[in-house]
């Protein structure tokens, strides 16, 4: 698929277009789909309704959220203002949007930035569904209108809503008499909602693209059109030289443990069990993510060998059940915790091995060994431990010696010289290092940061070498797009810790710059838990 190509997956169907009749030759069926034209209630969530309750029940914590956005989209056919919905990462938001336009049964048109990567793809998804356009093998899966430049979506996109406005007069004025079935659209407002609009800044270098989406209500002058933007980001990061008049933010915070617990515990076929279970792994993963995608990926495998030693998995489980499910599951939980991304530190199905070791350590620490003193006093995955390592490194070596320093041997030996140096230039040096002593820990850019992180993940023992072997039939390519994804995402989770200070973006470089801000004691009790040879890659005196 080219770059700017339109994919050919349409994103709305109805039920009757996606289930051809059995009965009916292939050839019918096929040729009837491809006739049969889109109609206004194609642009609704769905067939099925739902009540309020159910809506609020269907996603716990989120009781304000929904009250606010269904207050601010306001009663039927009323203007309203631009929202930004906004949050973290897995805390509802799209889900929630979607679900609140099937409860209100009104029109919208739904474009995903993830989906929808250059401008052009996300101005002709917007107009295909605005102009009820279907691209299918009669049409050759082209757009209803090809759109590349801003002003000719501002042109299309006004032009597509008059007409879908008075389609949906007509067809409410039409229809105000008689029974409204659960497909028939309400109001004549249609809704525009942006969905990651904070990948819009990756690939819109001229930075146009986000003032446009953001000033459309004005350009358009159209009380007909509401629009939503969704993001990760808040507004603050969304900067223009040009200026937009701001939405009005709308918050999704991190889920709390109860909610989390409440997600959890939905459709569960034995919810004692499970409970259980819940009481032993929420806590200690919720202090690390509150993602309900990550702490599901992770609770899958432990639930299983939870449930190994019991006979009969619906049965209610005693206290001393809990008690032996307990010390069944409990090497399994450490071991977990670090199987969080793409940098192993053992795999899960080891640490039965290591339970003999961990004994010693406990052990150590009741008498007040000296090993408690190269722990750290909080749970960190392990790619999170080689980012910080590198963010230390980048900020207190000089870039000049990457080079020398990381190196295909894994490093150099700071102490060999090549030839006897002056007592001048010793004091140019010592002076020069008493000046980057007195600035402080140096900023550097993503880029050097990933190389860094590349070459001593790469020299170090968990290599991402033994993760190719373990996913077999997986593309290079694939592997390497979701490593970079992972280590982005530990980036942030740093940056949100303040271990990692994210700066302004550098003139010259075009680049946001990073600094990091950990002692190197703790640098060094990190690299000691990873046995990482950390004043091999420390540039000194």
């Amino acid at each position: 698929m080219g770059k700017d190509e339109t994919p050919k997956s349409n994103r709305r169907s109805t039920r009757q277009s996606s289930t051809p009749n059995s009965k009916a030759p292939p050839e019918s069926s096929k040729a009837a789909n491809q006739l049969k034209s889109l109609s206004v209630n194609d642009l609704v969530f769905s067939t099925e309704t739902l009540s309020l309750d159910d809506l609020i029940g269907s996603f716990p914590g989120r009781r304000s959220q929904i009250l606010e956005l269904i207050k601010l989209l306001g009663p039927l056919d009323s203007p309203m203002m631009p929202l930004f919905v906004y949050g973290g990462s897995s805390t509802g938001k799209t889900s929630t949007i979607l679900q609140i336009f099937k409860h209100l049964n009104r029109p919208f048109a739904y474009s995903s930035c993830i989906s929808c990567y250059s401008p052009r793809i996300m101005f002709e998804s917007i107009l295909n569904q605005l102009l009820l356009h279907r691209r299918n093998e009669s049409c050759g899966y082209l757009s209803a209108k090809r759109c590349e430049k801003p002003s000719d979506f501002v042109n299309l996109l006004r032009e597509a809503l008059s007409s879908l406005v008075d389609s949906l007069k007509g067809n409410n004025v039409g229809k105000s008499s008689a029974k409204k079935s659960p497909t028939q659209v309400n109001g004549r407002m249609v809704y525009l909602i942006f969905d990651n609009i904070e990948l819009v800044r990756e690939w819109d270098k001229s930075s146009s693209i986000v003032p446009l989406l953001f000033n459309l209500y004005d350009i358009l002058k159209m009380t007909e059109v509401g629009l939503i933007f969704v993001s990760k980001t808040s507004l603050d990061t969304f900067e223009s030289d040009t200026g937009y008049a701001e939405p009005f933010p709308v918050y999704f915070p991190d889920y709390t443990e109860d909610d989390l617990r409440q997600i959890f515990m939905k459709k569960q076929e034995n919810p004692k069990l499970y409970s259980s279970f819940l009481d032993l792994v929420l806590r200690p993963f919720s202090r690390i993510t509150r993602r309900v995608d990550e702490l599901s990926n992770a609770f899958a495998p432990l639930f299983k060998k939870y449930c190994e030693p019991v006979a009969d998995l619906g049965a209610v489980p005693s206290e001393d059940m809990k008690r032996k499910l307990f010390s069944h599951l409990k090497p399994f939980i450490s071991q977990s915790l670090n199987e969080t991304f793409n940098v192993p530190s053992q795999s899960l199905l080891k640490a039965s091995s290591n339970k003999e070791r961990n004994t010693r350590k406990s052990i150590a620490k009741k008498r007040g060994g000296c090993e408690m003193l190269d722990e750290i006093d909080f749970h960190m995955s392990t790619s999170a431990k080689y980012l910080l390592i590198c963010a230390f490194l980048a900020s207190r070596n000089p870039a000049t010696l990457d080079a020398s320093l990381f190196d295909s041997t894994g490093g150099c030996d700071n102490r060999k010289k090549k030839r006897k140096v002056s007592e001048r230039s010793m004091e140019q040096k010592d002076s020069k290092e008493q000046e980057l002593l007195m600035k402080g820990p140096g900023s550097f850019p993503l880029e050097r940061l990933l190389a860094i992180f590349q070459c001593i993940t790469t020299v170090a023992d968990y290599s991402p070498d033994d993760e190719e072997q373990e996913n077999v039939g997986v593309g290079a390519e694939g592997s390497d797009s979701g490593l970079m994804s992972d280590i982005l995402l530990q980036l942030s989770s740093l940056c949100s810790a303040n271990f990692i200070t994210k700066g302004g973006s550098c003139p010259l470089e075009g680049s946001t710059r990073y600094r990091s801000t950990v002692s190197e004691d703790m640098v060094l009790k990190v690299a000691r838990s990873l046995k990482f040879p950390l004043s091999k890659y420390l540039y000194r005196k």
